[in-house]
C-alpha cells in the first residue's frame, strides 16, 4: 500500500522528497536503457517547476517505509493547446505489479480534469528489439490508444568530419546560408524564431495527436533560451536563411547539459514545407554538430527522436551516421469534460 504525497515544496521542505521523486524516474530509465537512458535529473527537473509556460504539479507513491516508489507527473501548457495535459507515471522497478502506477494515474487524470484537460497525452519508451511492456501492458489497459511511434537514434562523436563538411557544403541549398550560434541569437532573430516555432506545429508528422497550433512570439522565443539556460544546458542552434529575402526558413537545437555533456540532445529540427527539396535538413544538422564538435569536446554522442513516418528526417540522420537504438509510443485518450 501506498500513500500520495502532493509534491508541492521541490525547492526548500520537500526537496528530499523531490529528489527522491526524480530519482524514481531515473531508475526507470536505467532499467529499460541502461546508461543510455535520457531521464531529467533532479536538478533540471526542480528548475523546470519555475516555469511560466507550463503548470505543473508532481505527485509520489510512498509506502509504509517512507521510501518513494513511484512517481507522477502533470504538465499542462499555459500559451496554446489548453485542452491538453502530458502525464507521466512511473513506478520503481523493484516495485511494479502493486496497483501503485494505477493509484497515481488516477490521481494525475482526476487533476487533469480539475484543470479541464480533456486530451491526455503519454509516452512510453523501450529498446530495439525489446516489447513496449508499459505501453501494452499500462497504458492501453488503462484507456490511452497509440497515436505516433518514434524512432530514437545516436550519433557518436567526433563524428566523420569530411562527411558533415561536404553536407555542409551542399550544392542543392544554392540560394540558402547556413548559420550557427550558441547560447541564444540575436535579436533581429527572435521574430523568424517565433514563426519557426509556430511552424513546427503545423508543418510535422503528427500521427493521430490531437494538438492545435502554437502561439509563439518574440518574448515566449527569449523567454524558452532563459528557461534552457537556467537548468543547466547549453545550446547550439543551426539556422537555414534564406539569402534574397533574409529570411529564416529553418532550424535545428542540440542541447547539452552542463552537469554531464557527454549526451547531447536534438530538440526540433524543421524546414519550412515552401522551402524543402534544397537538403537544408541535412545541412543544418551538419552545421550543428560540426559546432557542437567543437564547443563542447567532451559529447560523445547526440540523442535525437523522429516520428517513424519522418521519412525526410530519418533518410537525414542516416547519411549523417546515426544509428537506431530505441523506440517510444506517443499515448493519447480524449475524455469527456
Amino acid at each position: 500500500m501506498v500513500t500520495i504525497v502532493l509534491v508541492e515544496d521541490p525547492h526548500d521542505a520537500q526537496r528530499q522528497l523531490f529528489d527522491d521523486w526524480a530519482g524514481v524516474f531515473a531508475a526507470d530509465g536505467r532499467h529499460t536503457f541502461g546508461p543510455d537512458h535520457s531521464a531529467h535529473s533532479a536538478d533540471e527537473l526542480r528548475e523546470m517547476t519555475r516555469s511560466t509556460s507550463q503548470h505543473r504539479i508532481a505527485w509520489a507513491g510512498v509506502d509504509q517505509s517512507g521510501t518513494v516508489v513511484g512517481a507522477a507527473g502533470l504538465v499542462m501548457p499555459r500559451h496554446d493547446n489548453l485542452a491538453q495535459a502530458v502525464v507521466t507515471v512511473v513506478v520503481h522497478p523493484d516495485h511494479r505489479r502493486r496497483g501503485i502506477g494505477t493509484a497515481l494515474l488516477e490521481q494525475a487524470e482526476a487533476s487533469a480534469l480539475e484543470h479541464r484537460r480533456t486530451v491526455l497525452l503519454t509516452e512510453t519508451q523501450w529498446r530495439v528489439g525489446a516489447r513496449d511492456e508499459s505501453g501494452e501492458d499500462f497504458a492501453a489497459r488503462h484507456g490511452y490508444a497509440a497515436a505516433q511511434t518514434v524512432l530514437r537514434s545516436s550519433l557518436s562523436l567526433p563524428a566523420d568530419r569530411a562527411r558533415l563538411d561536404a553536407a555542409v557544403e551542399g550544392h542543392d541549398a544554392d540560394g540558402y546560408v547556413v548559420r550557427t550560434c550558441w547560447d541564444g541569437i540575436p535579436e533581429s532573430w527572435l521574430a523568424g524564431r517565433a514563426e519557426l516555432s509556430r511552424r513546427m506545429s503545423t508543418d510535422i508528422p503528427m500521427g493521430d495527436l490531437v494538438l492545435e497550433e502554437e502561439r509563439w512570439d518574440e518574448e515566449r522565443v527569449r523567454t524558452d533560451y532563459q528557461r534552457i539556460a537556467a537548468i543547466g544546458r547549453r545550446v547550439v542552434d543551426a539556422y537555414a536563411q534564406h539569402e534574397a529575402t533574409g529570411q529564416l526558413v529553418g532550424y535545428t537545437q542540440v542541447q547539452v547539459p552542463q552537469a554531464d555533456p557527454q549526451v547531447a540532445f536534438q530538440q526540433d529540427t524543421l524546414v519550412m514545407r515552401e522551402h524543402r527539396g534544397h537538403r537544408l535538413g541535412l545541412r543544418m544538422k551538419a552545421a550543428g554538430t560540426l559546432a557542437l564538435m567543437e564547443g563542447s569536446p567532451d559529447t560523445t554522442s547526440i540523442r535525437t527522436w523522429n516520428a517513424d513516418d519522418n521519412a525526410a528526417m530519418l533518410a537525414v540522420n542516416r547519411d549523417l551516421g546515426f544509428v537506431h537504438d530505441g523506440m517510444m509510443c506517443e499515448w493519447q485518450k480524449v475524455v469527456a469534460p
